[in-house]
């Protein structure tokens, strides 16, 4: 809601007191304003042809753009700073996409942050859907290739078919009710990277994340996204050994002991409870 009218219809009520102080708001439309930073998180490796296509995306509401650069050979890092003067650079010291994000996590310091691909296939004007389902109650929220209004213009038949066996795998072993989940597409609080707390190097790291948010006890949301084709260059997912990893992170994490969720903030609104 717009700040000024929540001070107007406080002073109507003659409860302006009782509003607590607004000491910040970003715009995002002319009608609506949300409070908290917003942090996004971009892993590239070599993406120096596709960064403009997806820096275009980027809402300019967003406070912090944090770019992983795995140690590319190209000019990734150079056009990242030409596109957006002040953008966050961490350079990864580790290989793959779990310590690239790792990397680029304890770089934020967003109260909200946003993990997207740097290949073009994510649509950064999407974030609104992320941050609104946050600061409206979830503690997770999680894109969705196959909810209502998502889709793909790059799912394969192995990939879709290895994404669906793996989804209900863990639909099964812990309760939840997501309908994909091998998508780099995600935005969580960041006073719950402890509940995460990942340790993982490669493409298993949706999956992890999934699965630790949920055994936490988060409140977690998906909504619909829409995956596009890579624009430039090749992917270096590889269906077979990649989904092996995957499985694997769904059997150890079985057993593993949830990290505890810090305690709710006073401010948070009220969300319906229970994973999506």
């Amino acid at each position: 809601m717009n700040p000024d009218t929540v001070r107007q219809n406080s002073k109507q009520l003659g409860v302006l007191r009782s509003v607590p102080p607004i000491e910040r708001f970003t715009p995002i439309t002319p009608h609506v304003a949300v409070s908290p930073t917003v942090s996004v998180v971009v892993p590239a490796m070599n993406e120096a042809e596709n960064l403009p296509h997806v820096f275009a995306t980027l809402p300019q509401w967003i406070d912090e753009i944090v770019l992983v650069d795995g140690n590319s050979v190209d000019d990734t890092v150079a056009v990242a700073r030409r596109l957006r003067p002040n953008v966050k650079v961490v350079t990864q010291r580790g290989k793959g996409k779990g310590d690239a994000l790792s990397a680029g996590f304890a770089a934020c310091t967003g109260d909200i942050i946003v993990m997207i691909d740097a290949d073009g296939s994510t649509d950064g004007r999407e974030i609104i859907q992320f941050v609104g389902a946050l600061v409206t109650g979830a503690d997770f929220v999680k894109g969705s290739r196959y909810a209502a209004g998502g889709g793909s213009d790059d799912l394969t038949f192995s990939r879709r078919f290895g994404n669906t066996v793996l989804t209900t795998l863990v639909n099964w072993f812990y309760g939840t009710r997501y309908t994909d989940l091998c998508y780099g597409y995600n935005a969580f609080w960041a006073r719950h990277l402890p509940a995460l707390d990942l340790d993982c190097e490669g493409f298993e790291v949706e999956t992890l994340m999934n699965i630790r948010a949920a055994k936490a006890g988060l409140r977690i949301q998906e909504v619909p996204s829409h995956e596009r084709c890579r624009i430039h260059g090749q992917s270096n997912l590889h269906v077979v050994r990649d989904g092996l990893r995957v499985l694997r992170t769904i059997l150890r994490e079985r057993y593993r002991r949830p990290a505890a969720a810090l305690p709710e903030p006073a401010t948070t609104p009220a969300a319906d409870q229970g994973a999506a």
